[in-house]
């Protein structure tokens, strides 16, 4: 089997929201199709990806310098022991000529093609991408997983807390029993009145975790550790900017509730610097790298066996998306649990309808790799690239 084309669109995302320093109007993600020559009903197998969400599309990246490499590349050189593609030879091939470090946007141009390879292989297969995922790890795939609720924007003219209430009735209403708010985007009283407003909905501060999204300098996040101490949350994500592993151990030392951060870490070493400096604690902290922003599978997987060998569990990583491609890999590689976006960053935010929610976990769906094609809004689109 051959790549025959390689496409990429980049596709606005919907929604006029922001987190405590970014406002998403206007961020992008680059929706990447590979083409085979093998071919199912009379058409090519196409795999499906995208490089997560949250950032921008890596349009350039993928144009100049990726996708040409990989077109020019001898199909062999790609290809895995049962003539599918490799994610991690096309990978390899992908960011060859790069030198280390520097990862960033790279990191994710990267993933979406060595995701778009999991998609196909397992379209190939025709079975569920957390099925192929699973087998080639070695492992049993979950039947469902974990899920929570990413919401509590800053959302303009948002008509104060009652929203923000009614809101999370809709999770809870939907299956989901834990939620994720922002904090950090206003005054510190105003934030724990939204914080206090959101526990007595969800009626347990256990199942809510907050997000600061990079925004506090040391002093703050101390300071915010110790205003947030009384409520015992679910955990208190990403304090500080995330490679200032400082922040975070001095952090740790001053707050016994679980600590979360990773998503902005895109690659083996900077998670390894997490490890070593970072002062997360083995069976309390929460590890939230995303395969879409961090070169892909092969990369994240590596990420869990240094997890590992530091004596951190795999149940601890709740990788960062709230999308399908990040719940496969949850079930795939029996992960802690899956973040979700239900109302948020569409088309590619949330889930497909054939996956259920129920009691707080998520069912994937049946469909052959991804079921990218089953999200509503994005099935258009990959239409469109598949073509």
């Amino acid at each position: 089997m051959r790549i025959t084309a390689v496409v990429e669109q980049c596709v606005p995302l919907r929604g006029d929201i922001a987190n405590a320093l970014v406002d998403f109007s206007s961020h992008t993600v680059s929706l990447v199709a590979v083409v085979s020559d093998a071919t199912r009903g009379g058409k090519p197998v196409v795999g499906v990806a995208f490089n997560s969400i949250g950032r921008f599309a890596q349009s350039g990246i993928l144009r100049d310098r990726m996708i040409p490499r990989l077109l020019a590349a001898a199909p062999e050189t790609l290809q895995n022991d049962t003539g599918g593609l490799d994610p991690g030879r096309v990978l390899a091939c992908a960011i060859r000529n790069e030198k280390p470090g520097g990862h960033g946007d790279r990191a994710a141009a990267a993933a979406a093609l060595e995701l778009a390879c999991w998609d196909l292989n397992a379209k190939l297969a025709d079975e569920p991408a957390y099925a192929t995922i699973a087998r080639h790890a070695g492992r049993e795939p979950a039947g469902s997983v974990p899920v929570y609720a990413a919401g509590g924007y800053y959302y303009p003219g948002s008509g104060g807390l009652g929203v923000l209430r009614d809101e999370m009735r809709g999770y809870l209403g939907s299956g989901y029993r834990a939620v994720k708010m922002k904090i950090g985007g206003a005054a510190q009283a105003e934030d724990l009145d939204r914080l206090e407003a959101v526990i007595d909905v969800v009626g347990d501060a256990a199942a809510v975790a907050v997000d600061a999204n990079g925004r506090f300098d040391p002093d703050t996040a101390l300071d915010w550790a110790q205003a947030l101490r009384p409520y015992a949350l679910r955990w208190f994500e990403e304090p500080g900017d995330p490679l200032d592993y400082e922040l975070n151990r001095r952090l740790i030392e001053h707050y016994d509730g679980p600590v979360a951060t990773g998503e902005n870490l895109f690659s083996t070493p900077d998670v390894a610097n997490l490890l070593r400096y970072g002062g997360m604690r083995a069976g309390r902290d929460v590890f939230q790298m995303d395969a879409g922003l961090s070169y892909g599978l092969t990369e994240y997987a590596r990420m869990l066996d240094l997890m590992e060998a530091h004596g951190v569990d795999r149940s601890q990583a709740f990788p960062h998306g709230g999308h399908l491609i990040n719940l496969h890999i949850v079930a795939g590689l029996g992960l802690g649990g899956c973040e979700a976006y239900p109302g948020v960053f569409q088309p590619f935010g949330g889930y497909s309808p054939d996956c259920v929610v129920a009691d707080g976990r998520i069912t994937p769906g049946d469909a052959p790799g991804f079921g990218l094609e089953r999200k509503p809004g994005l099935a258009e689109l990959i239409g469109k690239v598949s073509s």
